[in-house]
């Protein structure tokens, strides 16, 4: 069983090239957004702290946390952005530590990708047999999040100046897949690898 972690940019189509995979692989794929959103449960001692230290506002009428809203307030403010990673990745990684284990003792799957887009700030190839690096070209990350999540211009810029440069990824990975273009063209890529 290879342990693979894939990363990039916002908008370089990790989501999509995990479920090229996990629908024609006998691959396990965890995401550590969906994790995150787990651990952000209304009464949860995440939520709390989070509540404290950025304030009622993060906190959604539901009890969990308005996800939005810290957004806004992590993305113009990189002390307040290393805070909440602070708070959130340990416990973060923690629980994806404990999904590999359980998955690894079944001895179902031929891989586990680990999808992470703070994948290196945080050490997660520390666990991984090799890490994929997903790309796609500026014009093509900006249209895909202005026509599937609605991000003004500034909003984008805002979120791929905080994250990693390309140079910076390609000094780490191991293998690198281009999503710029097609499904197919993406598809060929993977075969070679997997």
């Amino acid at each position: 069983m290879k342990i693979i972690g894939i990363t990039g940019g916002i908008g370089c189509g990790k989501s999509t090239v995990l479920k090229l995979i996990k629908n024609q692989y006998n691959a396990y794929v965890i995401m550590a957004d969906d994790i995150a959103k787990s651990l952000y449960s209304p009464g949860s001692s995440l939520v709390y702290k989070i509540s404290q230290e950025f304030g009622e506002k993060c906190i959604s009428k539901d009890g969990s946390v308005n996800r939005n809203y810290l957004a806004d307030i992590i993305f113009n403010d990189d002390a307040k952005r290393k805070l909440l990673n602070n708070i959130v990745h340990p416990l973060l990684k923690k629980e994806i530590l404990i999904i590999i284990d359980k998955i690894k003792r079944e001895n179902y799957y031929d891989y586990i990708l680990v999808e992470a887009a703070l994948f290196f700030e945080e050490h997660y190839e520390e666990f991984c047999d090799e890490v994929w690096y997903i790309t796609a070209d500026i014009n093509s990350r900006k249209a895909r999040l202005k026509n599937d999540r609605g991000y003004t211009d500034e909003k984008i810029s805002l979120i791929i100046n905080s994250q990693m440069s390309q140079d910076e990824y390609l000094k780490k990975c191991d293998h690198v897949i281009d999503n710029s273009g097609n499904l197919s063209d993406t598809q060929s890529q993977l075969v070679n690898l997997l």
